[in-house]
């Protein structure tokens, strides 16, 4: 069995990305950095989301479609570390609400 690389002592949680296009596919997984408490990574797992949906908005979108885009395009990140369940779900944290305040304020509204 392969070892899991260890994080830095301090650094207790690791956040990755999967690309929701390339779904299952670990070689597109990326580093999203590593952090001395939880609540930082899920700083940072909010980030990441929030700016996905920025960069797949389009003008004219509406919450659904820009929901649909990110469940098919958008980066989906998640904490590894001492943790007994999941940390933090993109597919839960990106909701309807959020979406619309992404696109209101981008569209100014």
């Amino acid at each position: 069995m392969l070892d899991e690389p260890k994080m830095p002592r301090n650094k207790q949680f690791t956040v990755k990305v999967d690309d929701n296009y390339h779904y299952m596919d670990e070689s597109e997984r990326y580093d999203g950095g590593s952090y001395a408490t939880l609540q930082q990574a899920v700083k940072r797992c909010e980030q990441i989301a929030v700016e996905s949906l920025k960069s797949l908005y389009e003008k004219g979108m509406d919450v659904s479609k820009l929901m649909a885009q990110w469940a098919l395009f958008g980066e989906d990140p998640f904490i590894v570390g001492d943790t007994t369940k999941p940390a933090f779900s993109a597919r839960e944290f990106v909701s309807e609400e959020l979406c619309a305040k992404i696109i209101r304020g981008i569209d100014g509204g």
